[in-house]
């Protein structure tokens, strides 16, 4: 058991060592927009880190010709937009981007064609080139959306080890259910606030207080006794709630990164959450699946498990705020 702790130990310092920023969502965002029968405007948000500002380049087909893009940096990332006259439509032909590979992030397309519906793509490494529909499925956004923010969750480190976090404290399903639920309400506060520009804060400020969420919950795991709950134990879903609020802003500082599709924000807000929802109940079934395990074989050891994943959860969590702090 001491060798499973250690393991555990060093799995988790290799993902704060990795990622002190693991709030950040990178791909490019390709948007094209018809404006007339024969010309479009291009919008190409490439973030530096990542490698797709130097290496990515949209592609056209043969019969596109773009005008000298306007550049900017905005948010570590440059933006390109300018406008391109196609001689013929671009439906049944490729578009995409040419230099992305394995070790690029991926990226995501909008093609708004006029008088016809919108279409959504995700481009990667293997399929970077994408065919415009004729009869684009709006429903294409949602999907989009819903799987980034499952993954979203899944690899963004902060928020999975507050979850992780949440039932690693809590005992039985409903109550973790009830406390998870008002983690996902507060931060889809915070997030559609943010991103429709309601309300604003500073991004490192808020990314330093989400490390010091998680170091606050390994903390309470550690001083936890069963003759004296703690506060996180007594009403754990108001300060998940209160936590809660500060991780919306690090999702709306992440989808800030990629943008939005113009004309379909809403959909691709509701879904982006509900995917985040999903990868959220993913982590909580696979981490009670974790624990009742321990429990079936090892009970005796099952606290010295639970302090040993706290210490190394609060020691990734405190790298973070630290790293946060001073970056």
């Amino acid at each position: 058991m001491n060798v499973l702790k250690l393991v555990l130990v060093w799995v988790l310092l290799g993902c704060g060592l990795a990622s002190a920023h693991a709030d950040e969502l990178r791909p490019g965002y390709l948007e094209l927009t018809q404006q007339t029968s024969s010309q479009w405007q291009m919008v190409w948000k490439a973030p530096i880190r990542g490698g797709l500002a130097t290496n990515a380049h949209p592609s056209l087909p043969k019969f596109c010709n773009e005008a000298t893009p306007k550049r900017e940096l905005v948010a570590a990332a440059v933006v390109s937009v300018s406008t391109v006259r196609c001689s013929g439509p671009l439906a049944g032909q490729t578009v995409g981007l040419t230099g992305l590979d394995s070790s690029f992030t991926d990226a995501l397309v909008r093609i708004a064609p006029l008088s016809r519906p919108i279409q959504a793509a995700r481009l990667t490494a293997s399929t970077p080139m994408v065919e415009v529909q004729a009869r684009a499925d709006r429903w294409e956004v949602a999907k989009t959306y819903f799987v980034l923010g499952v993954e979203h969750i899944l690899t963004g480190y902060d928020h999975l080890l507050f979850v992780l976090s949440l039932v690693l404290l809590l005992v039985g399903g409903w109550k973790i259910a009830k406390t998870v639920t008002a983690f996902t309400v507060a931060h889809s506060l915070t997030l559609i606030g943010t991103t429709l520009h309601l309300i604003s804060v500073e991004r490192q400020p808020v990314e330093v207080c989400i490390a010091l969420s998680i170091v606050f919950l390994a903390v309470e795991i550690v001083k936890a006794k069963p003759d004296a709950p703690r506060l996180s134990e007594r009403i754990p879903w108001l300060v998940a709630f209160a936590f809660g609020l500060l991780h919306g802003f690090g999702f709306a500082g992440a989808l800030a990164e990629i943008g939005l599709p113009e004309g379909e924000i809403p959909m691709a807000l509701f879904t982006f959450n509900v995917g985040v929802e999903v990868g959220q109940l993913i982590i909580v079934a696979a981490g009670l699946v974790a624990l009742a395990l321990v429990r079936r074989f090892a009970n005796a050891q099952f606290r010295k498990v639970q302090i040993g994943s706290a210490y190394a959860i609060g020691c990734v969590a405190a790298f973070w705020m630290i790293a946060r702090a001073v970056i």
